[in-house]
């Protein structure tokens, strides 16, 4: 999985954009249906995940299911959903009293695992869009100005709905700090996601050389390796990266199914068996 840097959305904004009151807003935090970051002065900052979420539990609201179902379920499929889906990448919605869950050509219920209003989250990032193109912009009319990091700031938070120009924003980050390993992290994340994969190889190999303990960075090196079929070489990226992050479950489920590709069921079954005993523990915190 990689590392999305966070972007960040007032509870006025949040509001607008979903076509909601800020009361409801406040109201679905208090509910603990998430849990956004808190800004310098303890104000609420959502991200574009946090809006995803936002807008299916109004749907799913909407359509009559109870907040106590909702709830239950969208913690469910948090934790059903591997390292390469985030929420935003499937639609959930309401069939009459069912909550349902769409992946591709595959769709269940979100309660029983077994099958409710269409979520269609490239909506939400396309009327999110203008905001974040007006910030990148401004930013490069007041380029004297910017830092390393302000660009690094700026490329968080057009990922999600202009991720062309936050791939300008990160390498604008790195010219002015070659160091900046996170920055240098989230520009190959993007590179990989779109199918640039021997270019972000190298951009993770040399946030590994800048910080080799990063597990973040070995585990993306896993992905990128596995994609180009260096197989042997992700095994030992998959490897460090649950040496030095024992509970992380995605790169014990990618390690597994990788050796079981490779024929190797005994590993397979230890790793996938990990996997299951990680996530489990997860669903009990």
């Amino acid at each position: 999985m990689l590392s999305p840097a966070m972007p960040g959305y007032s509870v006025r904004e949040a509001a607008r954009l979903l076509e909601m009151s800020e009361a409801q807003v406040r109201g679905f935090v208090r509910a603990g249906f998430l849990t956004p970051e808190r800004g310098a002065r303890g104000e609420i900052r959502f991200n574009f995940q946090d809006l995803v979420l936002l807008r299916t539990v109004k749907s799913l609201v909407a359509a009559k299911i109870p907040a106590r179902r909702v709830h239950a379920a969208l913690k469910q499929l948090l934790r059903q959903l591997p390292a390469d889906r985030p929420l935003s990448g499937v639609h959930v919605s309401a069939e009459g009293d069912r909550i349902v869950v769409r992946d591709g050509d595959e769709m269940w219920n979100a309660e029983s695992g077994q099958r409710l209003f269409d979520f269609e989250v490239a909506e939400l990032a396309e009327r999110v869009a203008p905001i974040l193109r007006r910030q990148a912009a401004e930013a490069r009319r007041d380029e004297a100005n910017m830092t390393g990091h302000d660009w690094f700031e700026l490329g968080a938070e057009l990922e999600a709905s202009v991720p062309d120009h936050a791939r300008d924003a990160y390498r604008r980050a790195l010219e002015l700090e070659p160091g900046h390993t996170d920055a240098r992290l989230n520009l190959g994340r993007l590179l990989h996601e779109a199918g640039q994969v021997a270019a972000a190889e190298a951009h993770y190999r040399a946030a590994i050389e800048a910080r080799p303990d990063d597990s973040t960075a070995w585990f993306n090196l896993g992905v990128a390796l596995e994609d180009q079929e260096k197989d042997v070489e992700a095994v030992d990226a998959y490897r460090l990266a649950i040496q030095l992050d024992p509970q992380s479950p995605d790169a014990h489920y990618n390690l597994g199914h990788l050796y079981e590709r490779m024929g190797r069921q005994a590993l397979a079954l230890r790793y996938l068996n990990l996997y299951r005993k990680l996530v489990d523990e997860g669903a009990r915190r």
